[in-house]
């Protein structure tokens, strides 16, 4: 992996990591057409990456974090269920992970899915909460879990998730940051772990090369975050819901003709 093609996948990462759309689907394109996705190196800088992603949202709300401790009881309600279930399906997870045909279907289906989500949850714009309860929380966390199936978008489904318990978008996308603070942490440490010694083994090149992912994620993450926000507001759902659904077919289209596609990550 060069500099170019790792500040492209740093990009992708930054924006695709807390919008609806699946991180995953657009890092597997990427890497496959620059032909760097069976690579062991970007492997580890995909997973590696996610460590200037998370930073990005502690950054833009800075004050939530620091304010009281109930913010973080909340936190954590919400990942128990990912981190138990996590723990559980791990083996089936990782099969998961090598099936990218499981991460077209997810796209695409994900994809009608938000097509209809403003519709479904119009009245949350007027009538909606702004104040996550514990419950809330735990049944966000639930939905989150959906997101171990590739493609799926952890971001769509606690935001989603979030919507059914009455939430504004605004506070369901903003929960949605949140929780990935302590889940991306998590899975991300994980995986650093169990590839230590590739990453101990790694050159002086390789390493300002993970630097400079980290430096690009960050800065184009805390962009697609601020803008999110008031995008969501504005627009709703549906052209996410367009989007995710050509990508899909897509992948779909490159699988039936034959084309070699290679999960990273």
């Amino acid at each position: 992996m060069g500099y170019l093609e790792a500040i492209i996948l740093a990009i992708i990462e930054g924006l695709t990591e807390f919008l609806p759309v699946s991180s995953t689907g657009h890092m597997i394109i990427a890497s496959t057409f620059m032909d760097i996705a069976s690579d062991d190196f970007t492997k580890l800088f995909t997973v590696a990456i996610q460590f200037g992603a998370i930073l990005s949202v502690v950054i833009v709300y800075f004050k939530k974090f620091f304010q009281s401790i109930n913010f973080y009881t909340k936190l954590f309600v919400a990942f128990i269920p990912t981190g138990i279930l996590g723990l559980l399906l791990k083996d089936y997870v990782d099969q998961l992970l090598e099936n990218i045909w499981v991460v077209a279907i997810s796209l695409l289906l994900g994809g009608i899915i938000l097509l209809f989500v403003d519709k479904w949850f119009e009245s949350n714009e007027t009538e909606g909460e702004e104040e996550v309860s514990y419950k809330t929380g735990f049944l966000i966390g639930i939905f989150q879990s959906i997101a171990m199936i590739p493609g799926v978008s952890r971001s769509a489904a606690t935001i989603i998730g979030g919507l059914t318990q009455k939430l504004t978008r605004k506070t369901a996308a903003e929960f949605s940051f949140f929780l990935a603070v302590p889940t991306m942490f998590a899975a991300t440490v994980k995986s650093m772990w169990d590839e230590r010694e590739l990453l101990l083994e790694s050159s002086n090149s390789e390493w300002i090369i993970l630097l400079i992912g980290n430096l690009v994620a960050f800065i184009v993450a805390y962009l697609a975050i601020k803008s999110f926000i008031s995008f969501l507001s504005k627009h709703g759902f549906r052209v996410f819901g367009y989007y995710r659904i050509i990508l899909g077919l897509a992948l779909l289209i490159l699988l039936v003709s034959g084309v070699e596609l290679a999960m990273v990550g």
